[in-house]
This record gives C-alpha cells, sequence and structure tokens, in this order.
C-alpha cells in the first residue's frame, strides 16, 4: 500500500498550492479520502474529506470557501486545492484513506508534503 503526497512548496500569502495524492496496492473506490495537516506544536488535524464515491465533501471552519477536495476514482488520485493560502495554513499535509466494512478499519497514511507560506 502506498499513499505518495506532491505539491507542497513555498507560496506566498493569498496564493495556491495544488496537493496531489497518488495512492496504489489497495482498492481506492472503497475508501473514503482525507487530507489532514500537522504544524510544528500542534495536533494533526482533519482539513478534508471526501466519500467513497466522491459523492460528499466536508471540510474544517478554518479551510471553508478556500480549499476544495476531489477524487478520480479511475485514476486513483485525490487533490487538495488550496486557495487564499494564510500563514495559519503553514503545515505538513498529509493523505488518508479509509475504510470501515463491517466494524473493521483500514487506515493508511502518506508520508506527507511540507505547505510554507510566508511573504
Amino acid at each position: 500500500v502506498q499513499l505518495v503526497e506532491s505539491g507542497g512548496g513555498l507560496v506566498q500569502p493569498g496564493g495556491s498550492l495544488r496537493l496531489s495524492c497518488a495512492a496504489s496496492g489497495f482498492t481506492f473506490s472503497n475508501y473514503a479520502m482525507s487530507w489532514y495537516r500537522q504544524a510544528p506544536g500542534k495536533e494533526r488535524e482533519l482539513v478534508a474529506t471526501i466519500r467513497s464515491a466522491g459523492d460528499y465533501t466536508d471540510y474544517a471552519d478554518s479551510v471553508k470557501g478556500r480549499f476544495t477536495i476531489s477524487r478520480d476514482n479511475l485514476k486513483n488520485t485525490v487533490i487538495l486545492q488550496m486557495n487564499s493560502l494564510k500563514p495559519e495554513d503553514a503545515a505538513v499535509y498529509y493523505c488518508n484513506a479509509r475504510w470501515r466494512p463491517f466494524m473493521k478499519t483500514y487506515d493508511y497514511w502518506g508520508q506527507g508534503t511540507q505547505v510554507t507560506v510566508s511573504s
């Protein structure tokens, strides 16, 4: 199983970044996909989630209206489009795959990609 994030980097406040997570080694279309982030000294927090079919999304209040999560079940990819970035968005962003069939939980994480927002 692999989740490989890409697209992080340095951006000025107000700018945009597009994070991508490429999945392999499991049945991607079964899994809800999420992006989490963790800033230094802070707990990891949920940023955005998309259901397995892509028919439902949810966002942390802090990113609503600025971030958009999407997925392509044919390409086994999940995207986080981040607009109007703020310094407080700086963190390591992690891709997560989760499936909970019949009281079991299958949970996979990527290695993370750094997002820095600074002028």
